[in-house]
């Protein structure tokens, strides 16, 4: 619900409440149901998904851990504890430190070495200047909060050579994998033969309910096996997670592809009509970012008033800046987001700024800046 008057009946936003109908997921679950096959057996959804995964990353195992956070820590610590180095390269804004409470210090006593520009992409320079030894780099494909941003190819390949050839491993938080396929149009066990190990979230592009698997050579699947169990994350009964990752694996990584040319469809409009800006325009992937010439306290009461006014959602939070007078907020293009026009979308942000400017009447020391004021991204 937005606030008691009106549920959210469209959105933008990838993980919104409408994102898939419970009763359309159970249905798709229950036709991958083998009912000749225990469900925690060596046929069973988790083993059956671990293996393709495997088969479909080039890996020799994969592992099936509940949360991606425990999966990412896990692996770290087997490479640290094999190179006797405690240290972990990744760029400034790495998930791993953001958005899980140093946990990889906390319970593995491993150290975040931030690395390059925190609104650019990490460069080969970075990785070489870091000047310690390494266990291992990790690169977030697409960079999230960068607005799906990817490196080229060749720069990629670049930098994980040098990494490798300082005795590090190379890691890919590939919690997004899906989606940086469409750029790179290469097989995904070309993209993931780069790294030693590689983890994939099952309910972000794939929509599933929770879990991650962690894909890698068969000894360090081993080693983080027993981390797993450790961090209490081999669990019993997880068949219906995997068969929710596998739904979507079937009907939903296929449709990466056109979600990523409606993200850049939605792009094009937005930035043709000025109003608003995206990064990166165009869109690498089907995530980007919408830059909006307000504050976002103001854009936030604007965004509230459309949602129980209209039942439509933007977003599921803004992103402030060092703009105070500026704010983004984050587009991943999946099926919610297909129901929009881009002509539909540039309307949407002239209503959400008019009413921004609205808000600013009341409050005259948010008042927004001119939307033809040219602003760096």
């Amino acid at each position: 619900m937005s606030d008691g008057r009106m549920p959210v009946r469209r959105s933008l936003f990838l993980h919104a409440p409408i994102r898939r109908s419970p009763r359309t997921m159970l249905e798709r679950m229950l036709e991958l149901v083998d009912e000749s096959t225990p469900p925690d057996g060596p046929d069973g959804p988790v083993a059956v998904l671990e293996r393709r995964l495997a088969e479909l990353l080039g890996k020799e195992a994969a592992l099936f851990f509940p949360t991606g956070a425990m999966a990412q820590q896990a692996v770290l610590r087997v490479h640290a504890d094999r190179s006797g180095r405690r240290t972990f390269a990744a760029h400034p804004q790495s998930n791993l430190d953001l958005w899980e409470e140093q946990g990889y210090n906390a319970v593995h006593g491993l150290r975040f070495h931030r690395t390059g520009d925190p609104f650019e992409l990490m460069t080969a320079e970075d990785l070489a200047a870091t000047g310690e030894p390494l266990a291992a780099a990790v690169w977030e494909l697409p960079q999230r909060d960068l607005g799906g941003r990817l490196p080229e190819w060749d720069d990629l390949c670049h930098q994980v050579a040098l990494v490798r050839a300082s005795g590090a491993v190379a890691h890919l938080d590939g919690a997004r994998l899906w989606e940086a396929q469409t750029y790179y149009r290469r097989p995904f066990d070309q993209i993931a033969a780069l790294f030693d190990s590689v983890y994939v979230s099952l309910y972000k592009g794939l929509q599933g309910v929770r879990g991650a698997v962690l894909a890698t050579d068969a000894d360090t699947a081993r080693a983080v096996g027993v981390w797993r169990r450790r961090l209490g994350g081999d669990i019993t009964d997880a068949w219906p997670l995997a068969l929710a990752a596998l739904a979507g694996l079937d009907t939903l990584a296929p449709r990466m592809s056109a979600y990523r040319d409606h993200a850049i469809a939605i792009a094009a409009a937005i930035n043709a009509d000025g109003t608003a800006r995206t990064c990166p325009a165009p869109p690498q992937t089907p995530i980007f970012h919408v830059h909006l010439p307000a504050p976002r306290k103001l854009v936030e009461q604007a965004g509230a008033a459309l949602l129980a006014e209209q039942g439509v959602q933007l977003w599921g939070r803004v992103r402030s800046g060092p703009d105070p007078f500026r704010c983004s907020f984050e587009v991943t293009v999946g099926e919610n987001a297909m129901e929009f026009t881009p002509d539909e979308v540039t309307a949407l942000i002239h209503d959400l700024l008019a009413r921004v400017e609205r808000g600013a009447r009341t409050s005259p020391e948010d008042r927004p800046e001119p939307a033809s004021t040219t602003h760096p991204i």
